[in-house]
């Protein structure tokens, strides 16, 4: 099997019907390459391949492999990351391509990169439990995937294909064990989060829970209301573990030497991402309970974003998919710094439900005005 080194040469290819539109292909790739050049790659190459269908053995087909394999010596690439998730024997049958033509080479799906970039960010030991759950799931399917191409280019029967399938066996029973010892480790977490969760329902204390797109800018936010010290990078998902904060509500009834007010929990969790799998969604469950059981959302916005709009539906999308639809939020348009004026492509109108607000958690802009509203949707003010 191929070595791949800390920073691979990479090659990009992203698989798409001819009649996607070409804004949204151009959008598929150039995340796509973000995402490798958060794991650390170096590109060397970026492909569209317009198909009717995928192919059924390959994906992209042989005669765009072979082409690719040429291009991968030409240019000593170690990897070929392929912009969709494959089927089991087509990710087989594409590393045994690769293999045959003695390339130190490895193909990656979406989700493969997407998993080595969360092995590399993980810090805490859920965090690490999630993703080798996730690892597991993804990677489940490949074994029998493998197991029975290898008994198909052995014949099917006989000796040395029962051994394959033995192997086989073997290996999904392996794996299985590996994720009931992990569930059972994370499910552990999440009744001691549940703890937690209780304890703060009996006192009183109210909870917001910091969502969006990955690279948002929710951990700056985080950060700048409640001085946490979260990890911070313009990076694709930089930070996977949950943080949580305080934030002093002040009331202005209040006079100030009375200090009147209220204390919030504030956490922020994972990015979210354009075709996020479903898997590493649920994965990633025990941490996601702490948005699901908040009493407010801030779906924070780049507001710099380009695909500001877009990334709003998809992140909207989600928070369905985990049951968080229905909780109360504010729509919070950060990195006001990046940016010389509101843009005009955002209608605070089309938002009103949301509390759209405009806020810069570089330079501060904003934020007082944002724990107002955090207040009022709270009813502490």
């Amino acid at each position: 099997m191929a070595i791949i080194p800390n920073k691979p040469r990479a090659i990009l290819i992203d698989v798409i019907p001819s009649s996607m539109d070409e804004k949204v292909a151009k959008r598929r790739l150039m995340e796509l390459e973000q995402l490798t050049q958060t794991y650390g790659g170096i590109i060397i190459v970026k492909l569209i391949q317009k198909r009717g269908t995928p192919d059924y053995r390959t994906y992209i087909g042989t005669g765009k492999l072979e082409e690719l394999i040429e291009l991968a010596r030409e240019e000593k690439a170690e990897v070929l990351i392929i912009n969709n998730l494959l089927k089991p024997g087509q990710m087989f049958n594409v590393n045994e391509l690769l293999r045959k033509a003695k390339l130190n080479m490895q193909a990656w799906d979406r989700v493969d990169l997407i998993l080595k970039i969360f092995d590399r960010h993980a810090k805490t030991a859920e965090a690490k439990l999630q993703i080798k759950l996730a690892a597991i799931r993804h990677m489940g399917p490949r074994i029998f995937g493998m197991g029975m191409e290898l008994m198909q280019q052995k014949g099917g029967t006989g000796a040395r294909g029962g051994q394959g399938e033995t192997n086989t066996e073997l290996m999904k029973r392996h794996l299985f064990e590996q994720e009931q010892k992990v569930k059972r480790d994370l499910e552990r977490v999440s009744v001691a989060r549940e703890g937690h969760r209780k304890r703060r329902d009996r006192v009183g204390l109210k909870t917001v829970s910091v969502v969006g797109y990955t690279n948002a800018g929710k951990s700056s936010l985080l950060n700048a209301l409640s001085k946490k010290g979260a990890y911070v990078a313009n990076a694709l998902f930089a930070t996977l573990d949950t943080h949580v904060g305080k934030i002093w509500i002040a009331n202005p009834s209040s006079s100030p030497s009375s200090r009147g007010g209220s204390e919030v929990l504030i956490s922020d969790t994972i990015g979210f991402i354009q075709d996020l799998p479903p898997e590493l969604i649920d994965a990633f469950r025990s941490t996601l309970d702490e948005t699901v059981d908040a009493d407010l959302l801030l779906h924070v916005i780049d507001v710099s974003d380009k695909h500001v709009h877009e990334k709003i539906v998809e992140v909207e999308a989600v928070l369905k998919h985990i049951g968080a639809d229905t909780i109360p939020k504010i729509y919070v348009f950060n990195k006001m710094d990046l940016v010389k004026r509101k843009p005009a492509n955002i209608n605070k109108k089309e938002y009103a439900e949301y509390t759209p607000l405009f806020v810069s958690a570089h330079s501060g802009v904003g934020l007082e005005e944002l724990k107002t509203a955090i207040g009022k949707h709270l009813g502490l003010i």
